[in-house]
């Protein structure tokens, strides 16, 4: 049986700064909105032409206080063909990076980790 990922949700305190970065960051676009004022939140599906995967942003109104991630989860990750070019595009943008890191001195490119505005990490490797 084939089992297809189809998105992975989170939730955010600030729709708009929230949709601002994944915009900005990592290149994603609104695939579609839903907005549920009788049950009081939204949801928000982006995604990049390359895929079909989406990150939802839940967004639940009146939230003051940001959600408590958890020591279970730990991380969303993405590929990129250029890491430098990306690694040196989020530390201009003054986005939260980790230092670009490496598993082996053999292997090529690396990894970093990205901090969205309601704390996710995401990881950035080299394709």
């Amino acid at each position: 049986m084939e089992y297809n990922f189809v998105h992975a949700c989170i939730r955010v305190l600030n729709l708009e700064k929230s949709i601002k970065f994944y915009k900005e960051a990592l290149d994603l676009e609104i695939a579609r909105k839903r907005d549920f004022p009788k049950y009081e939140f939204t949801l928000v599906f982006m995604k990049n032409q390359n895929n079909d995967f989406e990150i939802e942003l839940t967004y639940n109104y009146d939230r003051k206080e940001p959600y408590t991630i958890g020591d279970g989860f730990s991380h969303l990750a993405v590929t990129v063909k250029d890491i430098q070019a990306a690694y040196k595009k989020h530390k201009k943008s003054g986005y939260e990076v980790s230092d670009l890191k490496s598993l082996s001195e053999e292997a090529e490119g690396g990894y970093y980790f990205l901090t969205d505005p309601d704390g996710y990490r995401i990881e950035v490797i080299q394709e």
